[in-house]
């Protein structure tokens, strides 16, 4: 044994230390990851809530204006009304938070919570006024 009494032990002791920080460092993270996945659905649907009820919001409003107008029939706007900035919504439509690429498309359809076609959005009802998510994913048609 050359050098210093004691000088493997330290480096040992090094090594255990790195491979206890490694550890712990894995565990936090395998904890952590699935914590950040489920903040990320909860942010998605509390997002895809609140675009639902401008939306929502801003149909009944057309319809109550409708009635307060004295209007015979009164109606929901139509769809490229919905479509056309300024005419129900001052903005455009929200994007769909889980189908990010689709923007502001929005597509008629007749049964909450069915889907139409591929490219998402949102689907409306011109009959009853009623506006879900068009996505495929776990309940958000049902929001």
């Amino acid at each position: 044994m050359t050098g210093f009494p004691g000088k493997s032990y330290t480096k040992v002791f090094a090594v255990v230390e790195t491979v206890i920080s490694i550890v712990v460092v894995g565990l936090i993270v395998a904890i952590v990851i699935p914590k950040y996945g489920d903040i990320s659905l909860k942010a998605k649907e509390s997002s895809c809530k609140m675009s639902l009820d401008s939306l929502r919001a801003a149909v009944s409003i057309w319809y109550a204006r409708e009635i307060a107008s004295g209007s015979r029939n009164p109606a929901f706007p139509p769809i490229d009304s919905l479509r056309s900035v300024g005419v129900v919504m001052k903005r455009s439509i929200p994007a769909n938070p889980f189908q990010p690429n689709a923007g502001d498309s929005i597509v008629a359809g007749d049964k909450k919570g069915e889907t139409v076609g591929e490219r998402g959005g949102w689907v409306y009802n011109v009959r009853t006024g009623e506006i879900w998510a068009n996505t495929k994913g776990s309940g958000e048609n049902n929001l």
